[in-house]
């Protein structure tokens, strides 16, 4: 497709991680080496980590070699450990000059992706404003809040909005990097990167391997208080007006004071909530689609068929082949 190598740079920067940083690299490796071998250009990626610190010392003390910062294509900022008890405001202080860098990257127009909670780089840079953006579904909302000039799609894998890419947690930097070399390369040289690095190249959400149990939980928030109350109401039709008077407020009110705490609307959470509780009555139950969708609120299941792709990438009886821990075709046992 093209002579021109793409030129890829890895901003690397304390704690971030090193997976993240050489998994990039190496899949970019063999996808050139199948490129080159499918007759596309001599050498399609021209890879590097970059750095505007001298030294980087990457998760676990690793220590990571650096170059300079220097005119690339595409620029890939990595993850790095985000955990409960990380102030995430001294964290980003910590890495403003990787900051200043992915602004004055993104200023020349080039661009930019981020991977996992990457995001929050770029965000700080004020590269999310006005864009749709992923993250890990663990802090999709924690960047909804945090952003709230972007649209966070919890359920995405990646997400390409006007030069900036987001993706999803960890190995969703496979996804990215597959999309690249499809772009890149052809469709032909991303399946088979992926056939040789055993890659998963089908995947189109994020959604089946949300854990609900590991969701941060937002205390004695209004927002909390809502989502416990739609949580009760799963099963009945969502009515905007009957939700504002239960909690004593106009609909507008509640529309912006959930949006304030959450970054998104009640109706929004609660789809995410039936479809959660239809992946459990699906891998854990023998009822039908059809029983599952009036469990969750629907009566038409054609409808709760459509919503239940849209977040999960599955329609309800393939994710119930796939997650419910039998073979192909076989039902769970039916929940008591």
């Amino acid at each position: 497709m093209t002579e021109e190598p793409l030129r890829v740079g890895v901003l690397a920067y304390p704690g971030c991680f090193a997976s993240e940083v050489f998994g990039v690299l190496d899949l970019l490796t063999i996808g050139g080496h199948v490129s080159r071998a499918e007759g596309i250009g001599t050498a399609p990626f021209a890879t590097s980590v970059m750095s505007p610190r001298r030294r980087v010392l990457a998760t676990g003390d690793v220590p990571i070699g650096v170059r300079p910062m220097r005119e690339v294509d595409v620029l890939v900022v990595p993850g790095f450990e985000l955990v409960p008890s990380v102030d995430l405001d001294a964290r980003l202080a910590g890495v403003r000059p990787e900051v200043a860098a992915i602004t004055a990257h993104a200023e020349s127009g080039r661009a930019v992706v981020s991977i996992c909670v990457g995001a929050f780089l770029l965000g700080a840079a004020g590269l999310l404003d006005g864009r749709r953006a992923t993250t890990s579904w663990l802090f999709a909302n924690a960047l909804a809040r945090r952003f709230p000039g972007s649209t966070v799609t919890p359920e995405a894998l990646v997400v390409n909005d006007a030069g900036v890419t987001t993706t999803a947690g960890f190995s969703a930097m496979y996804d990215f990097v597959l999309d690249l070399v499809g772009r890149h390369c052809g469709p032909s040289a991303a399946r088979r990167t992926a056939r040789i690095a055993l890659v998963d190249d089908a995947r189109s959400s994020q959604a089946p391997y949300v854990d609900e149990r590991m969701l941060p939980t937002t205390g004695s928030t209004f927002s909390a208080r809502v989502e416990r109350w739609l949580d009760q109401h799963l099963d009945e039709r969502y009515d905007l007006s009957a939700l504002a008077d239960a909690f004593h407020t106009s609909t507008r009110t509640m529309l912006r004071r959930y949006k304030a705490d959450t970054g998104d609307t009640p109706l929004g959470y609660l789809q995410r909530a039936r479809v959660r509780r239809a992946q459990h009555l699906l891998a854990r139950t023998d009822r039908t689609a059809q029983q599952v969708a009036r469990d969750v609120g629907y009566r038409d299941a054609a409808t709760f068929s459509r919503l239940f792709v849209r977040h999960v990438g599955l329609g309800p009886t393939a994710y119930r082949a796939t997650f419910s821990g039998g073979p192909p075709g076989a039902r769970a046992p039916r929940s008591r």
